[in-house]
């Protein structure tokens, strides 16, 4: 039952936040529940948080068993997005793995990695949309920022989804979130000459798994951009900013299967195999696929970066962007297995926008 308290982190009453919403939706029928939330100055786990009762039911983990019990639903839509990037794949909960406070998901279209402490506040979600009815599983952050969202499709498995949602569901369905501000991941900040730079390129050299990266940068206290613009031309070339377009429209025409890696604080979501669909929508340079969608801000890169790490296979190429606080955007590597060398025509490919360093184009 809805009371007239504020939530902690907002100046409206949950009364008016719900009266505001309504009549920015009305006025903007097209805007997103993130872009809502941003309007109305409150997180969208706030936003989301203040319809519990209706349409909206607060869930309860553990996480780690409600992802085990996914596979009741079927096929689904699982969808991951930072400020800057939203990634869309369709598919079904498999061969789930979860340890602690870390999982994977390791279908062939859903493929996940999943870190549990950004799990805090969970809801199930039934929305009209443009005439449709939308039912989704929603997951954020203590700030209230989303970490993952898992719709239904028209070939889920209905029958099984209220069942789920009742059993997760919370004992009280308050509509108030104790929101708070969360830790900055790479909390270090060394300048540039008080980095072993000889060190750092040591340690670059003998990587043996592109996921000992983050160890790397956390024993030198360096942060990515930092990392790849020390290491030097051996390791990191930096690139124009439209590389993410070329590099799309060429795997798309050739048909080279690619991986495509964005991340929010509590999911990092894959996509392997090809892209058809390029299409740019003002800001926007969208892969709209069948089963696979990317939107991407182009506005939004500050450096895109062609990056080699070792592997005992020889090296993996990746081309990483970058927002203006050096926060990932998106991965992009081509498509490979543990223990497989990579495509010679994704290499050909990374090395080619490489030439075409940021700024000689």
């Amino acid at each position: 039952m809805l009371d007239n308290t504020s939530s902690p982190a907002s100046a409206l009453s949950i009364p008016e936040l719900l009266d505001a919403s309504r009549r920015l939706r009305e006025q903007e029928p097209g805007l997103r529940a993130r872009d809502l939330a941003d309007r109305l100055g409150v997180s969208e786990a706030e936003l989301v948080a203040s319809r519990c009762g209706d349409g909206v039911t607060r869930l309860e983990g553990p996480w780690a068993a409600l992802i085990e019990a996914l596979p009741t639903l079927g096929h689904v839509m699982v969808l991951t997005r930072n400020d800057s990037c939203v990634h869309e794949k369709k598919g079904r909960f498999d061969h789930i793995e979860i340890g602690g406070v870390m999982g994977v998901v390791l279908d062939e279209a859903i493929d996940l990695r999943i870190f549990l402490k950004h799990w805090v506040f969970g809801f199930a979600v039934r929305e009209n949309s443009r005439g449709r009815l939308l039912q989704s599983l929603q997951f954020f952050d203590a700030d209230g920022r989303a970490v993952h969202k898992i719709y239904l499709t028209e070939h889920s498995h209905h029958d099984t989804w209220s069942g789920l949602v009742g059993r997760f569901a919370a004992a009280v369905q308050s509509p108030l979130l104790a929101i708070h501000a969360v830790d900055d991941p790479l909390p270090w900040k060394v300048e540039d000459d008080e980095v072993d730079v000889v060190g750092l390129r040591e340690r670059w050299r003998r990587l043996r798994d592109p996921h000992d990266f983050f160890a790397m940068l956390k024993k030198h206290q360096v942060t990515r951009t930092q990392a790849l613009r020390l290491a030097g031309r051996e390791f990191a070339r930096q690139v124009n900013n439209d590389a993410i377009r070329t590099l799309l429209e060429s795997a798309a025409a050739t048909g080279l299967p690619i991986m495509v890696f964005v991340g929010s604080p509590g999911v990092v979501q894959i996509h392997t195999g090809p892209v058809t669909n390029i299409k740019v929508m003002g800001p926007w340079l969208n892969v709209l696929d069948d089963d696979f969608n990317l939107h991407l801000r182009e506005d939004h890169i500050t450096e895109s970066w062609v990056v080699r790490k070792p592997t005992p296979e020889g090296h993996v190429t990746s081309l990483e962007l970058y927002d203006a606080r050096g926060g990932q955007i998106v991965q992009l590597f081509g498509k490979r297995k543990p223990g497989i060398p990579e495509l010679e025509a994704w290499r050909a490919l990374a090395e080619s926008l490489a030439d075409r360093e940021a700024g000689h184009a």
